[in-house]
């Protein structure tokens, strides 16, 4: 359908939007034929759709994102077992071999990670088995601030020199080439475990485990470094009959998958949904004290409570500290060194939240300083700013202003390095890809990157940028989309919704939580909070449900009315369990009318007994009743399509 699909309040006459969180533009989704059917290619029984019991609305959400069948659904709730990695590795049995190799010996063997979650994760988590198993493993990353990304040479002749023979990369070092190089001329042999993206030529190296290089198709492909690491564990350990040295490695495997946001579909998925129950009962002390001092010792560990809790405390590590702090805390026995080492993560953690506010607040003045025409890449510099939060606050801002941002700090010796980040839609990759001549470094994928540039060549760099975001901007339109997926009642909302709900988890990257909207809430409180939280409480009908939105942008009270888009979650506080709205957008609501935009053409639709009103720009009308599905009793298929689409955005289905 060619249409607009998106609904303005009360027609000609309406006051203004609203400011959402950020200005967006809603775009409603596309009306389903009813939900027993899947398309014209891909018709599913009614009768099979109905024996998973799901709620009319997440059916509608699985509908829209491609779950047409039976079958894919049956397969998301409950994930097929992995299958042997050995026919999707080729290389697994020779690193298999080496590793055996070693833990006869008790030889050294360096494990080369990354600082971020998913590298620390995977360090912890090989040296951890690797212990078990007689070998002497040795974590080795870098620091951030001094060395950079990634495995170096210099790290390699002081590991060849301390008498390290073996190598194994987590997370990184299939684009060391100039270290692996050295590695070779040394004799140090190296097995590469990483899940970024392939040299068109690759280095040397004894074994690589990487996603791209499995069969099409395969389930492994989406498999983040701790994914890795944990296949190779686990294979290691089978191939040694010690199931028990593998005891806590799927814990660090949820944690790091969360945390990197990997796709949470085929292995991942099966693996996150044995993991994450036992979670909170993990036989780690360094994940118990962690959970302790984040104040998570009640409820469960779900994906979630990793990405907005743990992983930050990990990362702060990372971003501000030495990464062999969260090594140690996820690899050692005494719970009371684990409680000093959690501690330690606690307080970096709190600092990485203070520089983060604090360099917000610096790169806030200055987009506004530049007045409301503001640039269409936000290319922002101060010498002074760290480079380990850089990128967080580059995605902060994305989120207020809907624009790709770049954040620049000084890397001395007239260097700039910054973390880029973008919206939906813009593609950072290319775009570095397309200023590569004015770069000294860069790398990155879609949504996000990073380079190092000299400081005499921003000023092109950022006419360059700003060039291709107005390109990209010109085509998308002004303001962030927003597209919700179903509508959902205040009165559809109970604790039974929330178990079907929960039927689909875990919830992140490739299957994010749906997002829902409500039409016509009346606002009876609204209140902002400390942190410039806005907290709301929604009426529908006789329903009422508390409603937040976190760092909200709005300006002024809302209206009596409003449509909200959101994703539902539970709320704990103080040993209580609440469900609540978690807010992705608000907007004033029409008058029980919609404007429906198709091209250029306006069409004003509002409720009529039991079936749609429609008015268009020259003020002629029709009536056409409406089924419990949307369905649509009129003959003409341009009216039929626009009263489904009404019914749509007027909620009257999901």
């Amino acid at each position: 359908m060619e249409s607009e699909r998106h609904a303005e309040c009360g027609g000609p006459s309406a006051p203004p939007l609203l400011p959402s969180l950020p200005e967006q533009r809603w775009h409603l989704p596309a009306p389903l034929e009813g939900l027993g059917s899947a398309g014209p290619n891909d018709r599913a029984d009614p009768g099979d759709l109905e024996t998973f019991a799901l709620p009319d609305e997440l059916l509608a959400v699985l509908r829209r994102r491609g779950f047409t069948s039976a079958a894919a659904i049956a397969a998301l709730l409950e994930p097929p077992a992995a299958p042997d990695p050995q026919l999707h590795f080729a290389d697994l049995s020779k690193a298999v071999a080496r590793l055996q190799t070693s833990c006869a010996a008790g030889e050294a063997v360096a494990i080369c990670g990354d600082y971020d979650a998913d590298g620390m994760t995977s360090t912890a988590l090989l040296v951890g088995v690797l212990q078990r198993l007689g070998a002497r493993p040795v974590a080795a990353i870098p620091s951030r601030q001094d060395d950079g990304y990634g495995l170096n040479a210099p790290m390699v002749e002081r590991l060849e020199a301390g008498g390290v023979r073996l190598l194994v990369t987590v997370d990184n070092g299939i684009s060391a080439r100039e270290a692996l190089e050295r590695a070779r001329d040394l004799g140090v042999e190296v097995i590469l475990t990483d899940h970024h993206s392939l040299p068109a030529e690759h280095p040397p190296y004894l074994a690589l485990l990487h996603p791209a290089c499995t069969p099409e198709g395969s389930p492994y492909r989406g498999l983040a470094g701790v994914g890795l690491a944990y296949v190779l564990a686990q294979a290691l350990c089978l191939k040694l009959k010690r199931a028990d040295a593998l005891a806590v490695a799927l814990d660090l495997f949820c944690i790091g998958t969360v945390a990197d946001m990997a796709p949470l579909l085929g292995v991942n998925r099966r693996w996150l949904m044995d993991g994450l129950p036992r979670l909170g009962a993990s036989g780690l002390p360094g994940l118990q004290a962690l959970a302790r001092v984040a104040g998570l010792e009640e409820g469960p560990m779900d994906a979630t409570t990793i990405g907005f809790q743990l992983a930050p405390r990990i990362n702060a590590v990372g971003r501000l500290g030495d990464p062999r702090l969260v090594v140690e805390l996820l690899t050692t026995g005494d719970p009371e060194r684990a409680l000093e080492l959690a501690r330690e993560c606690e307080a970096l953690n709190r600092q990485r939240k203070e520089l983060c506010e604090a360099i917000e607040a610096e790169a806030v003045a200055l987009v506004e300083a530049d007045g409301p025409r503001r640039s269409a890449f936000l290319l922002l510099a101060q010498g002074h700013w760290h480079h380990g939060v850089i990128g967080i606050v580059a995605a902060r801002l994305v989120e207020r202003f809907g624009r790709p941002v770049a954040l620049l700090s000084s890397e001395g010796k007239g260097r700039l390095r910054s973390s880029v980040r973008s919206p939906k839609g813009f593609a950072v990759d290319q775009a570095l890809q397309q200023c590569a001549d004015l770069l000294e470094r860069f790398g990155g994928h879609p949504a996000a990157g990073g380079f190092t540039v000299r400081a005499e060549q921003v000023a092109a760099l950022q006419e360059r940028l700003e060039g291709l975001a107005q390109s990209w901007l010109a085509e998308r339109g002004e303001g962030l989309p927003l597209e919700p997926e179903a509508h959902l009642a205040l009165g559809r909302i109970d604790r039974a919704f929330w178990q079907q709900l929960r039927r689909l988890e875990p919830f992140g990257i490739g299957l994010a939580a749906p997002l829902f909207w409500c039409a016509r809430c009346r606002v009876l409180e609204q209140r902002l909070l400390r942190g410039g939280h806005l907290q709301l409480t929604l009426e529908q009908g006789e329903s009422r449900l508390r409603a937040i939105a976190w760092r909200w942008q709005g300006q002024g009270p809302l209206p009596e009315q409003v449509d909200v888009a959101f994703r539902l979650r539970l709320d704990r506080w103080q040993g209580q369990e609440r469900l609540q709205l978690e807010l992705a957008g608000v907007r004033c609501s029409g008058a029980g009318e919609v404007l429906l935009l198709r091209r250029e053409r306006s069409y004003w639709c509002r409720r009529q007994g039991e079936g749609l009103l429609i008015r268009n720009a020259a003020g002629e009308e029709v009536e056409a009743a409406i089924g419990p599905l949307g369905e649509a009793a009129a003959e003409h298929p341009y009216i039929r399509s626009l009263v489904q689409e009404a019914a749509v955005a007027l909620g009257l289905v999901a």
